[in-house]
């Protein structure tokens, strides 16, 4: 078949073509191997890709040429003027002139221009030379530096710090403490049985901190880093503004820099220092350095721990150093005491142990509710509580709840009485030697104080009325017709009184088996504390122990002391040696003890020193006044070392007291004598009672005396004017009964003078806001009450106690310093911001950020274990320097809960950043007191979400009672 136009191609000339291709095919892969096929790709890929490359580089290049040439045919001529004038500048360097007087005072300029020139030195010449070497820059924030710090000094200088360091700082440590402990209280009201955590606590911290201080909250500030950081440098600009001239604060570059070495190179690396926890139970410990660790006080912390970290962390370092101890090759003398170290930090791990498995069991760790579940108790009689401050306290809260409160009303007004009565006829009567006659009117005021508690306690009108039999009261009211008063005109009732409190089951036996008798052991450190004996698991528990020793009798030990002849006690001192402890050399003497019975026989040793034969001897002869004048021990005499006659005499001579002592008619004479003696000579550390200065103390803290002295003082002051001293004498003995008996009675009910009535709650204000500025000795006073009352918690005791705290601040106040305090205040305050002062607080600060001139290196984080044996050895340093006086008076339960609240207090970092801040404005506040600081921090810190909360929470309040108006 043909077509038109074409003509069609012949199959052999197809045939060979493909003949060909195939052939080149097959020698191609016979000679270059299978790979020729991908030779061949790569070979193109990089013809082509070369070709690209050589384009874009001749591209590059005449684009270039032809932009110059644009450039010099288009743009304008440079002026000659701008190039004259940067090589002019160049040419001419301008001397910036450094003023180097900052406060006037050359000891204090000297240190600051090395800090100064320190801190720009290693924050801002390390990278500003890296883009310039131009030093004007450098000189312009020296001198802008310089300029701040001169107008601060300038300002310090014209203000009064009296008020800020004895009143301020002292209020907001103070709220501080209260915010922290109504946190406490709220998380423990939440659940018992759950402890809250750590962040739970932060939380609780500011929702109260917000409720106290009603329009301010600084959570944000505390725990946001970043909102932290936008805090401080809105500060550092507030404060640049007020110290700067305008010119300087107007150049932003020179004000931005300024801001951020202050607040980023300075004040917050100061700020996290002191808000560390672990930097100040260092500090705590280095201001106490000069105080000896009281192992008592070690086991204290041990077993009242509540922390499983700070457990962990003591057995654990008990464990390493007893496989150092077991490692170690020796012999002789050095094993005995290698051996007693041995059973100490046993005794140590296994009281941790064991602590730690009552924590994690979830078992009850409150020594209190732990007795209130024993029934082995310490009895104290009542005599003994009616005479002790801290006892008689928890008494009156049980008559109170019972109903008695007037018989012991009765009884103590009764008691002051006699007191005041016989000084009164003792000062009677020397003045009657002297000539001057005031039988009668003396007589009179006597007769109306007795009317007086007749009235308000026996007659038919009183209310409530003390119930004794009507023939006594009868009587009573014939003798105040027809005689004149004396001192013991009330003995019978008051004795009828006192049998009634001690045998009615209303009153003194039920108050034994109350849970104020249980706090009151615990207030008098007569309380046990838990343990664990027998078995590993924790099934074995027993009640033992004294946790801080003050009583440290043995409760087993003294149930089988008796007056009975089968039980036969033999003591002797068998070896005598000199000690030497810290420099102070003193004399030890072994005590050999023999306990027989009828079945078993005992012998142990103990080691005493003559200063607790002492103290032993005055606590004996306090209690038992028959004893006085019967034992009669050797006075103390220093000694030295080499003197061995001195020390065989004074051995023979307590050998001598200690046969006296331990006679069968002895121990008759007084039974309960042999309760003191075995505490005595038990084999443990022996627990002194009250030293001398407590004892010096007691006029100060029993409170019957206390009260009765300040009247019969007035009476002592009478005057030689006889008009003026009736006058005068007639007001005191007229209103005695009233402010012994009306007094105590009222201090239940009534708000003490020292809280003024508000309408707000006192617990949910300030400190400062409660104190009355018209108390005598205002600020010794206010110093001490705010710490007294924040720190132990005095407000949670009934108000008798308080007042009695507040009179004796008042007498230790008089007694010391006289009227001369508010002036030593005021001279110490001026003594700490003396140059001298300042000057040093500035090198020390110089020194630990650049120790030899030398940036100090970032301290390395601690261990956990180190820091939390840190937290024990602090804990344990507070407990040991407290001294035994303030736990006579307020009580050793409510001492140490102070104590461990104040130092739990500082172991939350964001809490104690709170408090730094805190007394940085309180700081400002006072140092510009022109300026209103205090709206400017309440609008710092107005983001606050705890204070969002706290407005909604009032809005939701308040909307229900604005629909019923």
């Amino acid at each position: 078949m043909k077509s038109d136009g074409l003509r069609p191609i012949p199959f052999s000339t197809s045939l060979s073509i493909w003949g060909w291709g195939s052939l080149g095919i097959v020698l191609s892969l016979i000679t270059f191997g299978p790979f020729v096929i991908f030779y061949l790709a790569f070979y193109i890929l990089c013809f082509v890709g070369g070709g690209f490359v050589v384009t874009l580089l001749f591209g590059k290049t005449n684009s270039e040429k032809y932009l110059e040439q644009c450039e010099h045919s288009f743009l304008p001529p440079t002026s000659t003027g701008i190039p004259k004038c940067l090589e002019e500048m160049k040419r001419e360097a301008r001397t910036i002139k450094i003023d180097r007087r900052l406060t006037g005072a050359n000891i204090i300029d000297e240190p600051l221009q090395q800090v100064i020139q320190f801190s720009l030195r290693d924050y801002v010449q390390y990278w500003y030379y890296t883009l310039s070497d131009d030093e004007s820059f450098l000189l312009e924030i020296r001198q802008t530096l310089q300029n701040a710090l001169i107008q601060f000094a300038t300002r310090s200088k014209e203000i009064d710090w009296q008020p800020y360091f004895t009143t301020r700082l002292v209020d907001d440590f103070g709220t501080h403490l209260r915010v922290f402990r109504k946190a406490q209280q709220k998380i423990t009201e939440k659940d018992d049985q759950v402890k809250g955590t750590a962040e739970d606590l932060v939380d609780t911290f500011f929702e109260v901190e917000v409720e106290m201080e009603k329009d301010v909250c600084r959570d944000l500030v505390c725990t946001s880093p970043k909102d932290e950081e936008g805090f401080l440098r809105d500060l550092c600009e507030v404060l640049l503004y007020l110290l700067l001239p305008p010119g300087d604060f107007q150049n932003k570059i020179m004000r931005y820099f300024v801001r951020e070495i202050l607040a980023r190179g300075v004040l917050l690396p100061l700020i996290n220092q002191l808000s560390d926890p672990d930097y100040i139970n260092q500090y705590i410990i280095w201001m106490i350095r000069d105080s000896n660790c009281n192992y008592e006080a070690f086991m204290n912390i041990i077993k009242l721990s509540d922390n499983i970290g700070e457990l962990e962390a003591v057995r654990d370092k008990a464990a390493e150093e007893l496989q150092y101890l077991r490692s170690l090759d020796t012999a002789g003398d050095d094993i005995n005491t290698i051996k007693n170290q041995i059973n100490s930090l046993l005794f140590v791990k296994k009281v941790c142990d064991s602590r730690i498995q009552r924590l994690q069991s979830g078992k009850e760790i409150n020594t209190v509710k732990l007795a209130a579940n024993f029934g082995k108790l310490c009895t104290v009689p009542l005599d003994s509580i009616l005479v002790d401050n801290v006892a008689l306290q928890f008494f009156m809260d049980y008559m109170q709840q019972t109903g008695g409160q007037a018989h012991l009303f009765f009884w103590m007004t009764v008691e002051g009485y006699r007191v005041t009565a016989q000084q009164q006829l003792e000062v009677l009567s020397s003045r009657q030697k002297d000539g001057k006659h005031q039988t009668n009117q003396t007589k009179g005021l006597l007769r109306a104080a007795a009317v007086g508690i007749y009235e308000q306690y026996l007659s038919e009108k009183a209310s409530p009325r003390v119930t004794v039999d009507d023939y006594l009261v009868a009587k009573l009211a014939d003798t105040l017709n027809h005689e004149d008063p004396t001192p013991e005109i009330f003995d019978d009732i008051q004795r009828k009184v006192y049998e009634l409190m001690l045998r009615d089951e209303r009153f003194y036996p039920s108050f034994r088996q109350n849970a104020l008798y249980v706090r009151m052991l615990a207030e008098l450190d007569m309380l046990k504390d838990p343990s664990f004996r027998g078995s590993d698991d924790g099934d074995g528990e027993s009640f033992n122990g004294s946790p801080t020793g003050s009583i440290n009798l043995s409760l087993d030990d003294l149930s089988n002391v008796s007056s009975d002849d089968s039980v036969q006690l033999h003591a002797y001192i068998s070896d005598t040696g000199v000690c030497n402890d810290h420099g102070k050399t003193y004399a030890l003497y072994a005590i050999t003890v023999h306990r027989r019975n009828v079945n078993t026989e005992e012998m142990w040793k103990t080691y005493r020193r003559y200063s607790d034969f002492h103290d032993f001897h005055m606590r004996i002869t306090e209690q038992f006044e028959n004893l006085s004048s019967i034992l009669k021990l050797p006075g103390k005499k220093t000694f030295n070392n080499m003197d061995r006659d001195f020390l065989e005499k004074r051995k023979k001579d307590l050998n001598a007291y200690l046969q006296l002592l331990l006679t069968p008619e002895m121990m008759k004479a007084s039974p309960a004598l042999a309760h003191y003696v075995y505490d005595f000579l038990e084999n443990k550390a022996y627990s002194k009672g009250k030293g001398d200065f407590a004892r010096k103390m007691d006029t100060f803290v029993n409170p019957l005396r206390n009260s009765m002295r300040n009247v019969s003082n007035a009476v002592k002051s009478l005057p030689d004017s006889l008009a003026e001293g009736m006058t005068k004498m007639s007001d005191n003995m007229g209103k005695m009964s009233e402010r012994l008996g009306q007094d105590i009675r009222q201090s239940f009910f009534k708000v003490p003078p020292l809280i003024p009535k508000t309408d707000s709650d006192p617990e949910h204000c300030r400190v400062s806001a409660q104190l009355d500025d018209t108390v005598d000795d205002n600020i010794p006073l206010r110093v001490m009450l705010l710490l007294m009352d924040e720190v132990f918690d005095l407000k949670e005791r009934n108000q008798w106690l308080r007042r009695n705290i507040k009179n004796l601040l008042q007498q230790l106040i008089r007694a010391t310093y006289g009227d001369t305090i508010n002036r030593k205040i005021v001279d110490h305050v001026d003594w700490m911001t003396s140059p001298e002062q300042v000057a040093d607080l500035v090198k020390r600060f110089r020194d630990a950020f650049w120790p030899n001139g030398i940036l100090a290196e970032t301290i390395p984080c601690r261990d956990k274990g180190i820091r939390m044996r840190t937290r024990v050895a602090g804990k344990t340093k507070l407990l040991s320097i407290m001294p035994d006086e303030l736990k006579h008076i307020i009580g050793a339960e409510t001492t140490r809960k102070g104590i461990l609240r104040v130092f739990e207090m500082f172991q939350h970092n964001q809490l104690n950043r709170r408090m730094v801040y805190v007394f940085l404005e309180g700081f400002l506040e006072t140092l510009f007191p022109q300026y209103k600081f205090r709206e400017l921090f309440n609008k710092l810190h107005s983001r606050s979400k705890q204070m969002q909360k706290y407005k909604q929470k009032l809005q939701t309040t308040q909307a229900p009672s604005l629909q019923k108006r």
